[in-house]
C-alpha cells in the first residue's frame, strides 16, 4: 500500500476576487511547493450557494507567466477570456487547461446565465509548473469537455474514472502536458471499491469532493485532502456513500522555483523581468 502521510482538513477560506471563496491547501506552512511538485497551488472552492445577481462576479484582468492553470468545474459555470484570444465556458464535469507560458493576461468570472439564476458552485484550480525549457512556450488553451472526456468504467458499472491527464488502466487522458502529470476524477457509487497503482516516485494526493471513503484503510471525508508518502504504489478506495474524488499525481520537476504573485520562474531575476514585460504591455491587452 502507498503510505498516507497525513489527512488535512480544509484551511480557513479566503476570497479570490469577489467570486471564488477558496481553501488553499498548498502552498502552506505545512505543505511546501517542493513537496507537491510539479503542482504549485491547490485552491478549492468547496460547494456553496451562489445568489442570483446581474453582476458577474469573479476575478478581473491579471497576468500569468511560467506555469499552467487547470480549473475543474463540479457545480456552476465559469467564463474565461485571455489576451491570446482564447475564451470559453466550463460547466459541470468540464476542465479548462490554460498554459500561460511566455505570458498572458487572463480573467474569469461566473458565466452570465449562471450568475443571473444562481445555484450551487464548486470548483478546483490547480497551478502546474512548467519545466524551465518550456516557460517561454506560447500561451494556449485546452478545453476538456464533452466528447473529449476519456472514461474508465468500473466493473459492474459501480462508477467511472474520468482521465484528464496521464493514463488509468489503459485509458489515456486528452490533455497535452509538458511534464508527467496524472489527473483523475473518480465517481464511485456507495460500496464501490477500486484499486490502482501510482509510482512511488510521483508526488500524489487526493481531494474528497463529495461523500466519504476509506483510503488505504483510513477514513476520509468530504473536503479533506489525503497526502501520500513516496512509499509504496497501491491505492485502494472504498466508497462509504456516493463519492467523488480528485486524484493529483506527477513526477517532480527538479529545478529551482522562484515564485512571486502570478509569476513562477527559476530565478528572481526572471521574476523581475516578468514584471517588466507585464508593465511594458508585452502580454497584450484585455478589457476588464
Amino acid at each position: 500500500m502507498k503510505k498516507i502521510d497525513r489527512i488535512y482538513n480544509p484551511p480557513r477560506p479566503h476570497w479570490v476576487g469577489d467570486g471564488f471563496h477558496v481553501h488553499t491547501f498548498f502552498p502552506s506552512q505545512e505543505i511546501s511547493i517542493k513537496r507537491m511538485s510539479p503542482f504549485l497551488l491547490l485552491d478549492y472552492n468547496a460547494k456553496m450557494r451562489v445568489a442570483p445577481a446581474e453582476k458577474q462576479r469573479g476575478v478581473g484582468v491579471h497576468p500569468h507567466k511560467g506555469f499552467e492553470t487547470v480549473t475543474f468545474a463540479f457545480h456552476g459555470k465559469v467564463a474565461h477570456h485571455d489576451s491570446a484570444g482564447h475564451a470559453g465556458v466550463i460547466g459541470e464535469g468540464d476542465v479548462q487547461w490554460m498554459t500561460a507560458g511566455s505570458g498572458v493576461l487572463h480573467k474569469e468570472y461566473y458565466e452570465k446565465e449562471f450568475s443571473k439564476k444562481g445555484g450551487d458552485f464548486q470548483m478546483v484550480q490547480l497551478w502546474v509548473n512548467l519545466p524551465s525549457k518550456d516557460k517561454s512556450a506560447n500561451p494556449r488553451y485546452q478545453p476538456l469537455v464533452g466528447d473529449q472526456m476519456k472514461k474508465y468504467i468500473l466493473p459492474g458499472e459501480m462508477g467511472t474514472v474520468k482521465v484528464f491527464a496521464g493514463e488509468y488502466k489503459g485509458v489515456k487522458g486528452s490533455a497535452n502536458t509538458f511534464s508527467h502529470v496524472q489527473l483523475f476524477v473518480f465517481h464511485l457509487k456507495e460500496g464501490a471499491k477500486e484499486d490502482f497503482e501510482i509510482p512511488e516516485t510521483e508526488n500524489t494526493s487526493l481531494l474528497l469532493l463529495e461523500g466519504a471513503a476509506e483510503v488505504n484503510g483510513e477514513s476520509a471525508n468530504m473536503n479533506q485532502l489525503v497526502l501520500f508518502k513516496n512509499e509504496g504504489i497501491k491505492i485502494s478506495l472504498q466508497a462509504e456513500e456516493e463519492t467523488t474524488v480528485l486524484l493529483m499525481s506527477g513526477t517532480p520537476i527538479d529545478e529551482p522555483i522562484a515564485a512571486y504573485g502570478p509569476f513562477v520562474m527559476n530565478t528572481y531575476t526572471q521574476i523581475d523581468q516578468a514584471f517588466h514585460e507585464f508593465s511594458s504591455g508585452k502580454y497584450g491587452y484585455l478589457e476588464d
